[in-house]
């Protein structure tokens, strides 16, 4: 009984199995998943709805003669605000969620553009249109449920560590070498197909979000109290980011100017986020301990989203600019002249549009337009009286 009491006889506490340490630590990486997710959804959310209030500031001032009158309204700046807001929170999430599974998620940018335009600026939809929107958020279920769970201390250390790692130097010099043919291809040749030009964009944006994601990690540890910005990697990796962005968005605006919007959207979305997924599984080891049931349903939900996205942007017709101009045919009193045969002579100015509100007084006699003869009958007498206005033949000088 003495020996009972003994305390070295006395049981000790154990500590905490191996296997509880891995429970907590795979519900804390669900946490932190599911926060960067919402994250995401959550920022694309909000840019939709800046970019369609900034969509609907332009279409209420169509035809306005001042072009930047909707910098004097409400609701252009209110959408920018809801952008730089929208914005941040996407690049929040990058600092607690897999860049793998954050990268897709754009998708949802493309679904809520599509349903705010259906709600509030009244486009039309068609019912394989609600189909494939409904496989843009299958698409993004299976993106969120399946998506990577590797997480990792963005601190300057193991930034340096994935930086000169072989498998991402590797990736980098295939990066290089594609970029330089096509850049090549593109500016020598003249070689301005789509594709081309969205994977000059899709390379850039991969070093892009890799940036963004390191930059994000570190200033998220700082503000919790571990600093990071005294490493010289934090600096680096900010540069390339601004400036990947900078030569990213110059690329796309020559994209914008060669083909339309809906086209560059869903193969642009298709590119960059293939190329992403690609740069984040080499660079940070996103899908490193996962198993095949993850990554083939994950692969899924990308391709899903990918047809989704693809159907929605592919039925889109380009916005056609407004033009304020008169039919002739709608004017009073016009119509019978085009009974008769009689044609109308067009604006030789070359107005942007034919029947233009047009100040023609500084015109010289010989470039202004013909006027059409008025017979006037004189009842009683029987004659006809001379046309009170001249007529004039055109003969153009060269």
């Amino acid at each position: 009984m003495e020996g009972a009491n003994n305390p070295d006889l006395q049981l000790q506490q154990l500590p905490p199995t191996s296997t509880a340490v891995f429970v907590n630590e795979v519900s804390f990486s669900y946490k932190e998943n599911l926060i960067g997710a919402l994250l995401a959804i959550f920022g694309h959310l909000v840019v939709s709805i800046a970019l369609n209030l900034q969509k609907y500031s332009h279409i209420r001032l169509a035809g306005s003669k001042d072009p930047r009158a909707y910098f004097k309204t409400k609701t252009w700046w209110l959408g920018l605000f809801l952008m730089l807001l929208g914005e941040l929170g996407v690049f929040s999430s990058y600092a607690f969620a897999p860049l793998s599974l954050i990268v897709p998620l754009s998708a949802v940018s493309v679904i809520a553009s599509a349903i705010i335009g259906i709600i509030f600026i009244k486009e039309k939809w068609k019912p394989k249109d609600f189909l494939s929107c409904g496989l843009a958020i299958i698409g993004t279920y299976l993106l969120v449920t399946f998506g990577p769970n590797s997480h990792e201390k963005m601190t300057g250390e193991n930034i340096t560590k994935h930086l000169v790692s072989w498998p991402f130097l590797l990736y980098m010099l295939v990066e290089i070498i594609v970029f330089c043919l096509l850049l090549y291809f593109y500016k020598e040749k003249n070689v301005n197909y789509i594709v081309v030009i969205l994977l000059l964009v899709a390379l850039l944006g991969s070093m892009t979000v890799v940036t963004v994601k390191a930059v994000a990690g570190m200033l998220v540890l700082s503000i919790q109290g571990n600093l990071q910005l005294d490493y010289p990697i934090f600096y680096v990796m900010l540069v390339c980011m601004v400036a990947t962005a900078i030569y990213q968005a110059a690329f796309l605006s020559q994209a914008t100017q060669l083909y339309d919007s809906s086209l560059i959207a869903s193969v642009g979305y298709i590119l960059s986020t293939t190329v992403a997924i690609t740069a984040g599984a080499t660079f940070y080891l996103d899908f490193m301990g996962e198993d095949a049931l993850h990554i083939c349903m994950f692969a899924l939900g990308c391709l899903v989203a990918f047809l989704g996205v693809f159907l929605i942007t592919r039925n889109r017709k380009k916005a056609i600019p407004f033009e304020p101009y008169i039919s002739m045919d709608a004017m009073p009193g016009m119509q019978n002249l085009h009974d008769k045969g009689m044609t109308v002579q067009p604006d030789l100015k070359a107005s942007f549009s034919y029947g233009a509100l047009e100040n023609n007084d500084n015109v010289s006699e010989i470039y202004t337009p013909a006027t059409l003869p008025v017979m006037q009958e004189e009842h009683g007498s029987g004659a006809i009286s001379a046309p009170p206005y001249r007529v004039l033949e055109h003969t153009k000088r060269e």
